[in-house]
């Protein structure tokens, strides 16, 4: 797909693409060529969210209670979009060759604090909250008073009676179902917000498009997204020091791919 130019006037018209799995591969690549030459950069944006990862578990044990570990664990990949802004600008001034520097990227970071992006902040914190709502309104339904103060017990009740299958089999798709709206309106509206001065309406609109004009390929970054990430959070978080910058930079570039603007 051809790109535009980085950096130009608020566009008038957005056009959508039509992408394929190939630029889904193609993207992942050059997410991956971006996190090699920028590894430092990848680690430190990475490293916060792992951080704030083992914060929340650590903090959650300390209060016991552990049985909101495993659901707060998995809807933690729902604020990766806000987090990577840092990896979205690192790819942009690389593709406009412009110099990456420490100083020049979290000063664009912090000065999204004035911009529409953190309108955006406020809907994917709407989210995980909604998201960790339902999880406290299912456990309540299902279990009841079976829930533990031990993690092991909680698995145990989850995976071993009727109550907690079920409770895992409704958590399962009520959290599909959320996940993937937030990844709809979210996936390009970020980095669009960061390229272009809009206001965060039309790039969520401008997102929800390109998922509802391109399904395969959209939703089928979201899956590799979403595995990669709880696979990624399994060794107490480490391996989103690697996954996180890697698609971070990797949705720039599906970005730049499925959106032209004029």
């Amino acid at each position: 797909m051809g790109k535009q130019a980085i950096g130009a006037a608020p566009p008038h018209k957005i056009r959508i693409n039509t992408i394929g799995l190939a630029d889904v591969r193609a993207a992942l690549r050059e997410g991956w060529k971006d996190f090699r030459r920028y590894p430092l950069f990848g680690l430190f944006f990475g490293g916060i969210y792992a951080v704030g990862g083992v914060f929340i578990v650590a903090m959650l044990s300390l209060y016991h209670q552990p049985w909101m570990i495993i659901p707060i664990a998995i809807g933690f990949p729902l604020i990766g979009p806000f987090v990577a802004v840092g990896l979205y600008e690192i790819s942009r001034r690389d593709e406009a060759g412009q110099p990456v520097t420490w100083r020049g990227i979290l000063a664009e970071v912090f000065r999204q604090r004035e911009r529409q992006l953190s309108w955006m902040a406020f809907v994917v914190l709407f989210v995980f909250w909604v998201w960790i709502y339902q999880v406290r309104l299912l456990l309540a339904l299902f279990l009841g008073f079976k829930i533990s103060a031990s993690l092991p017990a909680f698995l145990t009740v989850v995976t071993t009676t009727p109550e907690g299958l079920l409770f895992l089999a409704v958590g399962t798709i009520v959290g599909a179902v959320i996940a993937t709206v937030l990844f709809t309106v979210t996936v390009i509206s970020m980095p669009l917000l960061l390229d272009r001065d809009i206001d965060f309406v039309t790039a969520m609109i401008t997102s929800v498009r390109a998922v509802v004009e391109n399904p395969v390929a959209m939703l089928g970054f979201g899956v590799i997204v979403a595995a990669a990430a709880i696979l990624a959070m399994v060794p107490l978080f480490v391996g989103l020091l690697a996954a996180l910058p890697i698609l971070g930079h990797a949705t720039w570039h599906l970005y730049r791919r499925v959106v032209a603007l004029s």
